[in-house]
């Protein structure tokens, strides 16, 4: 990609208008000083003295993050948080990104907030160190009218649009945002208006998404398909084959190997990782692959560009620490180069 090529397809992502459909989570990271350790009378057992507490939005808001420091203009949430403390945080956070439309955004009694509770040990001069998670998650299914007001919101969106990213974080079927009558409504919007792009990713796999187009990781397309080998050619020769019997694009993460890319009946494309230049942390990074792919795909970006500013952005992003990080056009250009 040149300069040219770069500053035309950016140039437009401050008039991009984006739909994001998914499972918000709170991101909630709570810093342990080490130096401060001291043992439970009561138990016995080492107590964790936190001196610090942040928040910020997670699962589908950090995709919605990503957006927004790329410069998408609009990015409509669409998803649900309960009335309860974590809920208020997230909203409070969502607010302050700029650019972020919470109208079709659902505060309800019936759910509670996903929250993901990250302990994090934070000793001068050294990387941060995560202890294991405490999550909060719904693990009953979600209400029916919730799912059918959810499902009004994203019949409400095309034309005011650009793109759909829909995310599903949860791992209970039907738990979260991503639910039948939403799964419908999405295909309604894609059958409808076939130029918008609709672009999916799930950590249950695809297999019950409707025809749009599809973001997993290598893994996951084997899965899928019912193969053994992750490979770079046998992921090519599938992700194609995909592509084509769904009728939109599929695009493929291979970790340090980077992405592939598939148009319906094209040869799929490759695009390298740049290399790791230090200590990295994943988190965040397939979101960030996400935004990424969407933002210039609804700009107007080929296969091949969209893979080249998506793989820039993972880099930056894992090589921040400690947060699920972002990265904005400037850094990216300058990873680029151009």
């Amino acid at each position: 990609m040149n300069a040219q090529q770069f500053e035309t397809l950016v140039g437009r992502f401050p008039r991009l208008r984006i739909a994001l459909v998914g499972d918000f989570f709170l991101d909630r990271y709570f810093e342990i000083d080490p130096g401060l350790a001291e043992t439970s009378i009561e138990t016995g057992l080492p107590v964790h003295n936190v001196v610090r507490v942040r928040s910020q939005p997670g699962a589908a808001g950090t995709v919605l993050s990503n957006l927004v420091a790329l410069g998408a203009g609009q990015v409509h949430a669409v998803g649900f948080c309960g009335e309860d403390g974590e809920g208020y945080e997230l909203r409070r956070a969502l607010q302050q990104r700029p650019g972020v439309v919470l109208d079709r955004f659902i505060t309800t009694a019936e759910r509670h907030t996903p929250v993901y509770g990250k302990p994090l040990v934070v000793t001068p001069g050294e990387e941060p160190r995560e202890l294991s998670r405490l999550d909060q998650k719904n693990w009953t299914p979600t209400p029916l009218a919730l799912q059918q007001a959810l499902a009004v919101h994203v019949r409400e969106l095309p034309g005011q649009v650009d793109a759909f990213i829909v995310l599903e974080q949860v791992d209970q079927q039907w738990t979260g945002v991503v639910c039948p009558p939403v799964l419908a409504a999405l295909a309604e919007v894609q059958a409808q208006y076939p130029r918008t792009v609709v672009i999916a990713d799930s950590r249950r796999g695809l297999t019950h998404f409707p025809p749009v187009t599809l973001k997993m990781n290598a893994h996951e397309l084997a899965h899928m398909l019912g193969y053994g080998s992750t490979s770079l050619e046998v992921a090519k020769t599938h992700a194609q084959e995909l592509a084509s019997r769904n009728g939109h694009p599929v695009f493929v993460t291979l970790a340090e190997h980077g992405i592939l890319g598939a148009n319906p009946g094209v040869h799929a494309v490759h695009v390298p990782a740049f290399p790791v230049r230090g200590a990295i942390d994943v988190v965040g990074a397939g979101d960030s692959v996400t935004a990424t792919l969407a933002c210039a795909l609804a700009a107007g970006a080929g296969l091949q560009e969209a893979m080249e500013l998506a793989m820039a952005a993972s880099s930056i992003v894992v090589h921040q620490l400690g947060t699920t990080g972002t990265a904005s056009p400037a850094q990216i250009r300058d990873l680029l180069g151009v």
